[in-house]
């Protein structure tokens, strides 16, 4: 059977967990790393036995025998990179953010709709197992309607350096990199609501960059539910990890790592702790080996990822609006 060839493109942090979720796929064939330097190209290929190591996206363009791409570049380079590839008929995985704006992305949806290839964002908080139990309990009417929930997408005594704090690669700071998270899985909770109002207030507090450190957004829904999200790097304290969502409804409470849900029982209330897989680290490699799978299995079948552009840009509408509303000092209507 014919594998399908895919290339890296960005030989950073992240793409360990894409490459390691990938060498477990046994329908492809992973044909080349492009990375900033010939050095980190090199490395990264003699670690993970890749033939071809490139500096530049030339020879991926020009070779049609790669049918797929995972892109884990600065955010900068999301859009005109993933732009190339489309045009030159390879469908693409695209780390989070989908591009620094949701305009965009509308440039990304017409050189896809162009060439029928298609577009993954990495929201991969969608993959956790956690998270989807959480979603069916919603579902299943338990807590009733949703009227508030709090997620949060923070660092605590740490923050990123290199391209991360600069604005002209990144777009923006700790929401671009860390509230993103938060704004995409409490979609996700909820069945994916369009946002109708953002009101931010956004800041730098703890270091000499040009970008967000800490950020306070909320969000209401078309559904009428409202979102607190809270980004940030460099924070002293945090009330729960990354992505960690916690949910009101009138008939009862859940929270999202760590996962527990509390129900009303009459006059008192049941708390439900359910047991899942201990994991090595909360990013864990599982969550990834599952998002690389479902961004495979769609390539084969042909079939359009969700989280894809429609999901990739209303985040990145959220964080627009953010960004304005802290700027204006007004909420934004969507």
């Amino acid at each position: 059977m014919k594998k399908i060839k895919i290339a890296l493109i960005g030989a950073g942090y992240i793409a360990e967990y894409h490459i390691r979720a990938l060498q477990k796929i046994d329908a492809i064939e992973i044909a080349a790393i492009v990375a900033r330097t010939e050095k980190s190209a090199q490395a990264f290929a003699n670690k993970y036995k890749i033939e071809n190591a490139f500096t530049r996206i030339e020879p991926i363009l020009q070779d049609p025998s790669i049918e797929a791409v995972v892109l884990s570049t600065p955010n900068s380079l999301h859009a005109p990179h993933s732009i190339e590839f489309l045009k030159n008929g390879k469908d693409v995985f695209i780390e989070k953010p989908l591009a620094t704006t949701a305009g965009e992305v509308e440039e990304i949806r017409k050189a896809s709709e162009g060439t029928k290839k298609l577009v993954m964002v990495g929201h991969m908080w969608r993959f956790d197992e956690e998270a989807q139990y959480l979603k069916k309990t919603i579902e299943s009417g338990k807590l009733g309607p949703i009227f508030k929930t709090k997620g949060y997408g923070i660092h605590v005594n740490w923050g990123p350096s290199g391209w991360f704090s600069d604005q002209q690669l990144a777009g923006g700071g700790a929401l671009a990199d860390m509230g993103v998270h938060a704004i995409d899985t409490v979609r996700f909770l909820l069945n994916d609501p369009k946002p109708v109002k953002v009101y931010a207030r956004i800041s730098t507090r703890f270091g000499d960059y040009d970008v967000d450190d800490t950020g306070i957004i909320v969000i209401t829904w078309e559904n009428g539910t409202e979102s607190i999200i809270e980004s940030g790097w460099w924070h002293p304290h945090m009330d729960g990890p990354e992505a960690s969502t916690a949910l009101f409804g009138t008939q009862g409470y859940a929270n999202l790592f760590p996962t527990e849900l509390k129900l009303k029982n009459g006059e008192s209330m049941e708390t439900i702790s359910p047991q899942f897989p201990t994991k090595e680290e909360h990013c864990d490699q599982k969550i990834y080996d599952k998002q690389m799978a479902y961004f495979i299995e769609c390539v084969k079948t042909r079939t359009q990822p969700v989280p894809g552009l429609e999901e990739g840009q209303v985040v990145l509408k959220i964080v627009d609006a953010a960004y304005a509303s802290s700027t204006s000092g007004n909420a934004i209507d969507l």
